[in-house]
């Protein structure tokens, strides 16, 4: 199971971006999916999932993201906006995958995209 992100780049305080993650390979099923970030010197932190429709965000991105999904593309994205210096970090995908019936499901990661918020 492979996941590409797609969509970072730079942007101005206030600016809108918006991210694209496409899961492929051997799925069964796609449980739930979601992106995290990272920032230089800090761990990994969620910032929203989405499952069977309904959509949980960090409270550091509520009411500033929506996450959205696709079933039959197997892709999830993030638009944020409004966004602030400290959002810059990578940002990465996440899919909870099952690769056939039965199977208990695993986690798998994107590649991580860069989002610079910056004037």
């Amino acid at each position: 199971v492979q996941l590409q992100a797609s969509g970072g780049g730079l942007v101005q305080p206030g600016g809108s971006l918006g991210l694209s993650c496409v899961a492929s390979g051997n799925i069964f099923n796609i449980i739930n999916m979601g992106w995290y970030r990272q920032a230089p010197g800090k761990q990994r932190e969620w910032v929203a999932s989405i499952i069977i429709g309904m959509a949980t965000y960090a409270d550091s991105m509520k009411g500033r993201c929506t996450i959205s999904r696709d079933n039959a593309k197997n892709s999830v994205y993030l638009q944020m906006n409004s966004l602030k210096p400290e959002d810059t970090a990578v940002y990465y995908c996440n899919a909870r995958v099952t690769k056939h019936w039965g199977d208990p499901a695993k986690d798998y990661w994107g590649q991580g995209t860069q989002v610079t918020v910056s004037s």
